[in-house]
């Protein structure tokens, strides 16, 4: 599968923002499916089974973002003299995601 480069408003690419993406898709489906199982009264050990799986490709997707920022936006930064802003937006980003 080719990666295809998407560029951010300041000029600096994200090759992963298209696998994010697709992801992002493919997770929402699968949350669909398990509110469906939901509300068809499903077996609630497949349920928390599912949203497990959920919780963790949205870990996955995470982790990529997490990848491509720290690839692409904080190395743009450092380059260009601003790497105290980004840290400080990153700190505070983790903070909120890792509780």
């Amino acid at each position: 599968m080719a990666q295809e480069a998407r560029v951010h408003e300041d000029n600096h690419e994200h090759k992963y923002r298209k696998q994010i993406v697709n992801r992002l898709a493919r997770i929402e489906g699968h949350v669909r499916a398990v509110k469906e199982m939901t509300a068809e009264d499903r077996d609630c050990s497949e349920v928390l089974l599912q949203i497990a799986a959920v919780q963790k490709a949205l870990d996955k997707a995470a982790k990529l973002l997490l990848k491509d920022h720290l690839e692409n936006c904080v190395v743009k930064a450092v380059h260009h003299g601003n790497e105290s802003k980004v840290l400080e937006d990153l700190n505070k980003a983790l903070d909120n995601y890792i509780r």
